[in-house]
């Protein structure tokens, strides 16, 4: 036998869970270290042959794209993340935590597709249709043109789909279908393969725009093969606390649109609803000027968002003082106080620090440093940061402020809600002899721009520090 025969029949190994392949077997898969889930794959199968085509090739500038046109999913937030609303044929991935309301703003959609006049097949495979029901019932979401079908076979799927026709299928969820004739059980990673590349082609071929539910793992990333996000055209991140009633869709794939899109939503007993103006939710009103608070600047995609962010900052009986953090990245905290004590005096290694966001918001862009700071270092002084203030900027090991994106509607947003004073980075060249100057607004007059060069700068600005 030939080595080209001898390497073409050598059996290969996969791994169920995540579709690792190796030569042998072993007993821990490389890639998920899964204990017991690599077995020997399928024998190959045979090269394709030329087939006849289903439409000839024709040059893009004679292609129609009338049939792609975006249609409103009648949620404006989610028309927002997609772009401008729902493709035709498109396929959709919706991944997120059990329990933070995937489900609920699907049914939501569905009912406002099928409000229009578009059918709309809502397909169920955790819940039964009685349960969906009550839920419609108590959000609203009963329509003529929405159909419901409880289903975990991909046989009776498809058949719902040739017999109802609808111009809308949603699919909750992509793990709970299974394929009969295919090995594994549904969820499995053969399984969701196949159950997804049948639904999307179904969805191109009869021009169906298709929602599929995906469950996410521990660590957020989305469970079953990796080949799942490569299939579908958009790929959407629905997000959210527990304890808060605020949700964020964010888009990770999107053929049709951009991908640095958020859209936010509250739910609430009775459903769904859209926020278009998500940044009340993250300011407190306080009463007086209180000491550990200030206001950072943050972009969710391109929509900027203004957070709250408090400290607390006191003597610590303990050897090892406590940093704890709500909505914070622990370590750019911690970066933050080593910055405060090293190049600006504000002597921190004793104290036990809280730091947290207002409203169950999280603050992961470096952006939100200077607020950070200057909250640490109002409550570690006691003093008030001036009222009307929001600061803004990327702090450096060295204590310098970093140059900010998107600066002019940062500002613009503060102005909007009633802020008058904003602290931002300075460029290099546009500094006094003093290390600071105020420049003139880059959007309008109704707030004053300081720029500063660096954290003690801000600080002085603010009177937290004397010079």
């Amino acid at each position: 036998m030939s080595k080209t025969g001898a390497r073409a029949s050598r059996p290969s190994y996969r791994c169920t869970e995540c579709g690792w392949e190796t030569g042998k077997w072993v007993g821990r898969c490389g890639e998920c270290q899964a204990w017991g889930s690599v077995a020997e794959a399928a024998a190959p199968t045979v090269r394709a042959a030329a087939a006849p085509v289903t439409t000839a090739a024709v040059p893009i500038g004679q292609v129609s794209v009338s049939e792609s046109a975006f249609r409103t999913s009648g949620v404006p937030e989610l028309d927002r993340v997609l772009g401008g609303g729902l493709v035709p044929g498109a396929a959709i991935l919706l991944a997120g935590e059990p329990g933070v309301g995937k489900s609920t703003l699907l049914l939501e959609v569905a009912a406002q597709t099928a409000r229009y006049r578009h059918r709309t097949l809502y397909v169920t495979g955790e819940e039964s249709a009685s349960q969906v029901r009550l839920r419609a019932d108590r959000t609203g979401s009963v329509q003529d043109e929405l159909y419901l079908a409880a289903e975990t076979d991909l046989g009776a799927v498809l058949t719902h789909i040739e017999q109802v026709r609808p111009t809308l299928l949603v699919v909750d969820s992509v793990q709970t279908i299974g394929a009969s004739g295919t090995e594994g059980v549904p969820g499995g990673v053969t399984q969701v393969k196949e159950v997804a590349a049948a639904l999307v082609r179904v969805a191109k071929t009869r021009n169906i725009t298709t929602v599929l539910v995906g469950h996410v793992t521990k660590d957020g990333s989305i469970a079953g093969p990796r080949v799942l996000e490569h299939l579908v055209d958009v790929v959407l991140h629905f997000e959210g606390d527990r304890n808060s009633r605020f949700r964020m869709v964010r888009a990770m794939k999107n053929r049709f649109g951009p991908v640095d899109e958020v859209g936010c939503f509250d739910l609430g007993p009775d459903g769904i609803t859209a926020v278009t103006d998500p940044t009340g939710l993250f300011v407190e009103n306080h009463h007086g000027r209180v000491p550990g608070t200030c206001v950072a600047v943050t972009m969710e995609g391109r929509r900027p968002m203004l957070a709250e962010v408090q400290a607390l900052v006191t003597h610590s009986p303990l050897e090892r003082p406590r940093r704890t953090t709500s909505g914070l990245d622990s370590s750019r905290v911690a970066m933050v106080l080593a910055v405060l004590q090293q190049h600006c005096g504000v002597r921190l290694h004793k104290m036990d620090v809280f730091a947290s966001t207002v409203g169950g918001a999280r603050l992961q862009e470096p952006a939100s440093d200077l607020g950070v700071a200057v909250a640490l270092a109002s409550a570690s002084l006691g003093q008030a940061v001036p009222h009307g203030v929001v600061a803004m900027g990327e702090i450096g090991l060295a204590g310098e402020l970093r140059r900010l994106r998107d600066l002019p509607q940062r500002v613009a947003e503060a102005e909007r809600l009633g802020f008058r004073v904003a602290v931002v980075p300075c460029e290099p060249d546009s500094r006094d002899p003093q290390g600071l100057r105020a420049s003139p607004p880059p959007v309008s007059e109704g707030i004053r721009v300081v720029e500063v060069p660096d954290v003690s700068s801000a600080l002085r600005v603010l009177r937290l520090v004397q010079d």
